[in-house]
């Protein structure tokens, strides 16, 4: 099966979306299909107003039909709201092709925390963008609960993994870069975007003992930095890079209260990392029973502060033990699944009809 993927989100952006588009495509071409992505590195783009490290593709309906026929894919799985997004739907619709949608980002919540937008009418029309399709993937449960009450339709479960054989625990000999050594301890480490959505001052706020280290880059990171100098801020990193940060950790803290899902959670947690979060959609999935109970990976509470203290006392290997239940070939079997049982509905139907 050939599926093409059309995307908004891309490099450069370093982000669960396209870490998520990666790893499914590595790992479908041993499942027996081939992913194509349809990117803003097609098109001329701009950058995003309030968020220039996202550029935006210029292109139009017809420019997205004519590069739908040349590809010929026998599938179109949508994986954001962007530009290509919303015009790759129209061309599907256009030219009758099946099609899934992902649901990867509180857009609503993001919106209204940049411009007066109420969100109700973001929420209407989300709605109105992802029903047209023959299914949207989700990736918890706590999530799909809430949308199914917001009136979304055709939800499907689709979750995240991690790559384990990159994250994982070293030794402090193992870690190369100079930054990381001889941190007052104990840290506890943020990972991810640097921007007002991702309530990073929530964990920069916390009288806690130690180093607070934060890894990401955004929009946000210069006003933060200058207004917290005790906290370390080391800019973007990946790979290695990225995965001796989290062995230098003792905690890791998540204040997000918008992500739908947080594959730094996971990222975290098989570097052996227990985590400190709030208890919201993401967090209370992905740490689910072992939020409790003597195999605790993580601390959640309405105390930040509380929870990444009591986080230090949990046990480093049994984070990592629960992490290695999540991997990306799983997610891919999930992904191929919904995109069959998506066919297969709207072959139902039309067979009914």
């Amino acid at each position: 099966m050939r599926i093409l993927i059309a995307t908004d989100a891309w490099h450069p952006q370093v982000n669960g979306v396209v870490r998520s588009i990666e790893h499914t495509m590595r790992e479908a071409t041993s499942l027996g299909a081939s992913i194509e992505l349809l990117t803003p590195k097609e098109f001329r783009t701009v950058p995003m107003p309030t968020y220039p490290e996202i550029r935006l593709a210029l292109t139009t309906s017809r420019m997205i039909a004519r590069r739908l026929r040349q590809l010929a894919p026998d599938f179109v799985h949508i994986a954001t709201e962007g530009p290509i997004g919303i015009m790759t739907r129209g061309a599907c619709l256009a030219q009758g092709r099946i099609f899934t949608t992902s649901y990867h980002t509180r857009f609503p919540e993001y919106l209204a925390a940049r411009a007066p937008v109420p969100q109700r009418l973001s929420y209407a029309w989300l709605r109105r963008f992802h029903n047209a399709g023959a299914g949207m993937m989700v990736s918890t449960d706590t999530l799909e609960t809430e949308l199914r009450g917001r009136g979304f339709r055709n939800i499907m479960r689709w979750s995240r993994g991690v790559h384990a054989d990159l994250f994982r625990p070293r030794t402090p000999d193992e870690i190369r870069d100079p930054a990381l050594h001889d941190l007052p301890g104990p840290v506890f480490l943020y990972v991810g975007r640097v921007s007002v959505e991702k309530n990073i001052e929530a964990f920069l706020a916390l009288d806690l003992p130690g180093t607070k280290l934060v890894v990401g880059d955004g929009p946000a990171r210069a006003e933060l930095q200058a207004r917290y100098p005790a906290a370390r801020f080391l800019g973007l990193r990946e790979g290695e890079s990225l995965a001796e940060a989290y062995s230098s950790a003792d905690v890791f803290v998540f204040p997000s209260l918008t992500d739908t899902f947080g594959i730094v959670l996971l990222e975290a947690l098989a570097s052996g990392l227990p985590v400190a979060a709030f208890p919201v959609t993401g967090p209370l999935d992905v740490i689910g029973p072992a939020g409790s109970g003597p195999d605790r990976v993580g601390v959640l509470g309405n105390d930040l502060r509380a929870a990444a203290l009591e986080a230090l006392t949990l046990d480093r290997t049994t984070a990592r033990q629960f992490a290695l239940r999540h991997s990306w070939r799983a997610c891919t079997e999930q992904f191929l699944a919904n995109i069959n049982e998506a066919q297969s509905r709207v072959q139902r139907l039309a067979a009914v009809g």
